[in-house]
């Protein structure tokens, strides 16, 4: 099947499973998005990943199953504030989780480095590739969560929203609800039920009657729906946000536990310091929204330098060495939260030839980059 006939497959399976929910702006969007870039085209398009990188890494397939995040990529970590109000760092997006071998969320991870990198060669994917595993190895020994209010001070410091970004959230989110309220109501998508109950028992105990609108976010998920809900409660606004999930990519190729949706598993994993307001309801995922409680992209302003210019979080640093160190840890932690494996794990690893992770990198990101351009191609023809 080619790269044109799985999206409209994929966007026929969207329709079954959300019928008149569907937006179809979004998936427009999306498509527009997948021709900008081969990074853009692997975050939008992890139903194809899941056809076919089976058939890409085979000699990965025989390795341990744990519950894995699946679509996992450079941008799929942010912040949240947990239970006790400390920040906390990680991987905070799980629609897509499903049980899969360990090696394929590592293969995915490094995969996306690569096709974020301005460089291309076998030294980068090396770098990408070795890191990711030396912070793998870590996580396997001691698991646990990235919480940023004692310990990792440069990691708090790479992520700490700058004052600058502080008003610039307010501001962007000020002008996407205008835009939204500016279209005729029959130009608008429909908030349907399930996401008004479910945004609505999300929002604290006395808050005020909320506002809400349509937002156009993410790349993987464009085409669901997802709302927003801004209420003032205790002398300030509260968000929340509500998209739809579906089941997993993964599981409807390769049918593995059918519509299991598991998400909630991975986010409040044994080793996790969970976010106290993501939760799922009725096929609708809710999270609040705040400066603090948000995905870092590499174009994301994070932190003040010392001159008190701000910073940004760039490519240079979501692939340092310490920044992919870390996010090794975490798939660790992740994957040890269901089942501890990692003995398994480990003797898996132990037996793979050095350079495996590179080696099989390369190869995935060069077939994403051979369909990317015939997607270019045939999108631009339809």
């Amino acid at each position: 099947m080619d790269i044109l006939l799985s999206t409209q497959s994929y966007e026929a399976f969207l329709r079954s499973e959300l019928g008149d929910e569907v937006v179809e702006e979004g998936l427009r969007e999306k498509r527009r998005e997948m021709r900008e870039g081969a990074f853009p085209f692997l975050r939008a398009t992890y139903w194809r990943w899941a056809e076919t990188i089976t058939a890409i890494a085979p000699d990965l397939l025989e390795a341990p199953t744990v519950l894995a995040i699946g679509d996992i990529h450079l941008e799929n970590f942010g912040t949240w504030r947990d239970a006790d109000g400390r920040l906390v760092w990680g991987v905070n997006d799980y629609d897509e989780a499903a049980e899969m071998p360990y090696t394929l969320d590592l293969l995915r991870l490094a995969t996306s480095g690569l096709l974020a990198s301005p460089k291309d060669d076998a030294h980068e994917a090396e770098h990408v590739a070795e890191a990711l595993l030396q912070g793998y190895a870590q996580g396997l020994k001691e698991p646990g969560p990235a919480v940023l209010d004692r310990k990792l001070a440069w990691l708090r410091q790479a992520v700490m929203v700058p004052e600058s970004h502080r008003v610039e959230f307010w501001e962007k989110l000020k002008k996407k609800q205008k835009k939204f309220l500016d279209r005729p109501e029959s130009d608008r998508p429909r908030l349907w039920w399930r996401y008004e109950a479910a945004l609505r028992s999300a929002l604290p105990v006395g808050a005020g009657e909320p506002e809400m609108w349509y937002r156009s976010a993410g790349l993987g998920s464009l085409g669901r729906p997802r709302w927003v809900a801004q209420a003032k409660w205790c002398g300030d606004w509260v968000l929340r946000e509500a998209k739809a999930i579906v089941p997993s990519a993964w599981t409807r190729v390769h049918g593995t536990r059918g519509r299991a949706i598991r998400c909630m598993e991975i986010a409040a994993g044994r080793y996790r310091a969970p976010d106290p307001w993501y939760r799922l309801t009725d096929g609708v995922a809710v999270r609040r929204l705040s400066p603090n409680n948000r995905k870092i992209g590499t174009d994301k302003p994070v932190s003040d330098g010392e001159d008190g210019l701000e910073e940004t979080l760039g490519r240079d640093v979501l692939l340092s060495e310490q920044m992919l160190r870390a996010m090794g840890r975490e798939l660790a932690a992740i994957h040890l939260g269901i089942g501890d494996l990692s003995d398994s794990i480990r003797q898996d690893l132990a037996r793979r030839h050095h350079g495996w992770l590179a080696a099989a990198a390369i190869h995935a990101a060069a077939a994403v980059l051979t369909e990317h351009r015939a997607f270019q191609q045939i999108s631009s023809c339809a």
